[in-house]
């Protein structure tokens, strides 16, 4: 689908052509994307149909992950343990018991936090108590 409308061979279908209204429009609904996001992606990668889905179809998984902790991927524990500032066994264990959303897992971590505060101003409590008895 290039420029010249009296060609329509293989390599014609192979590259998108932003100057065209109605290719912009078909690419783009093909995509499911906007014209903007079509526009960007060519100008980032080029001309070619394949390369363009290729990289729109990684800028959707990058977004849709975004929110995911996956702990197959090394480099994702690295990273959540960092955000998290635990160490990566407790991210696992806490993967394990709130699931892999990463709002689920610093809700809990938040939790676990609290509760070993609230437990630790007790022990102090009693520790005094046991000082001023004794």
């Amino acid at each position: 689908m290039a420029d010249n409308k009296a060609k329509r061979g293989r390599a014609d279908r192979a590259l998108i052509a932003l100057t065209e209204k109605y290719e912009v429009a078909y690419w783009s609904k093909k995509f499911k994307v906007t014209p903007a996001k079509l526009k960007y992606a060519v100008k980032k990668v080029g001309r070619s149909a394949k390369k363009v889905e290729a990289y729109i179809k990684l800028q959707k998984h990058r977004a849709s992950d975004k929110s995911r902790i996956a702990l197959s991927e090394a480099y994702e524990v690295r990273y959540w343990s960092k955000r998290f500032k635990i160490t990566p066994a407790k991210l696992k264990a806490a993967v394990a018991a709130a699931g892999h959303s990463s709002r689920k897992v610093e809700a809990y971590l938040a939790a676990r936090k609290a509760a070993k505060k609230k437990s630790a101003k007790k022990t102090t409590k009693k520790a005094a108590k046991r000082k001023s008895a004794a």
